[in-house]
């Protein structure tokens, strides 16, 4: 018995595959298109941004304007009124008929003082985008140069440097807060010093972590050998390596600092009336869910879709950055 025989049937090779190589930045944006509800919610945050910059602009009326004799009308739209929704009827009555104002149109409603609430929600919406971005400067500012700071000299330096922020970080939010109250108004400033105050910490731990990690690796110790200055390792070396977690991090940080400013707002810390911030207006319009419940459901709404799409957004970012943080 012969152990080898001729194959006779036909042999065809496979087709060698090309495989195209790719930058970094590219890599990172295929694996980004195709996570589709990180790409369905970055459309969804850019709509809200130009929304709230456009919708107040051009509104008929401010959101500081009162109208006493529209007060507490409920939603009516143009063209959705004939289906049967959004036609200003609350509790069986044409509340737009029984005021005499069938000319008008509130998207939204009224409040009790007969505001505009579309022009308000997205004057809010606003003041909500603005912390996020104060937060993102904050953390880059702050939290990314303290952190370098802290993880590269290490030693004393570390040690003093991290019991500043353990000393800090035990310190509610809510309590900075109140007791800056006692010297301050309530508004921005308040909550942009405790922002200052706090909301870096968690970036410079994340920095300091991936400092400790690349400062021993062979480029850095190769720089060190050739004379580079501590600060264009830090600056030149260490940081761009370590942009992947600085990016996640602080887009995890905008929708926590934008639940800090509705939390704030809610509990009475908030920007001061006549401003309208999505907090404040939840705040004023939960006082009436029961009779006039388009008052609290319009802020909620526009501010669950910000929190939930700059959520996606962020875990799409971390997954097309690094992902192997998904599976951890």
């Amino acid at each position: 018995m012969n152990r080898f025989e001729f194959n006779t049937g036909d042999h065809k090779e496979e087709e060698e595959k090309v495989l195209v190589g790719r930058s970094y930045g590219k890599e990172v944006l295929y694996r980004f298109r195709k996570n589709k509800g990180a790409w369905i919610s970055f459309f969804i945050i850019i709509l809200l941004i130009v929304i709230a910059l456009a919708a107040p602009a051009v509104s008929s009326y401010s959101y500081k304007e009162v109208h006493s004799e529209y007060s507490n009308l409920p939603p009516r739209i143009p063209g959705l009124e004939k289906l049967g929704i959004f036609d200003g009827v609350s509790h069986g009555q044409n509340m737009y008929e029984a005021k005499n104002c069938t000319d008008k149109y509130f998207f939204f409603g009224t409040d009790n003082l007969g505001r505009d609430i579309w022009t308000r929600v997205w004057e809010g919406t606003r003041i909500s985008l603005l912390i996020a971005a104060l937060a993102v400067i904050i953390d880059v500012c702050i939290g990314v140069i303290y952190g370098l700071v802290s993880g590269y000299f290490g030693g004393k330096v570390d040690m003093v440097m991290q019991r500043i922020t353990e000393i800090l970080s035990s310190l509610p939010t809510l309590v900075v807060v109140t007791l800056m109250l006692v010297v301050m108004k309530p508004g921005l400033g308040s909550i942009i010093i405790a922002l200052m105050l706090t909301g870096w910490i968690n970036m410079s731990r994340i920095v300091r972590a991936q400092v400790l990690k690349l400062k021993d690796q062979e480029f850095v110790l190769a720089a060190r050998t050739l004379g580079v200055s501590n600060r264009d390792i830090l600056f030149k070396e260490i940081l761009p390596n370590s942009l992947g977690q600085i990016i996640i991090t602080f887009m995890f940080s905008i929708p926590n600092a934008i639940f800090l400013e509705a939390f704030l707002a809610f509990v009475g810390l908030g920007v001061p009336a006549p401003m309208a911030s999505l907090g404040s207006l939840i705040n004023d319009g939960y006082k009436s869910a029961m009779t006039y419940p388009h008052m609290v459901a319009a802020p909620v709404i526009v501010l669950g879709v910000l929190m939930l799409g700059f959520n996606l957004f962020a875990d799409g970012l971390r997954d097309a950055i690094d992902p192997q943080l998904k599976q951890m």
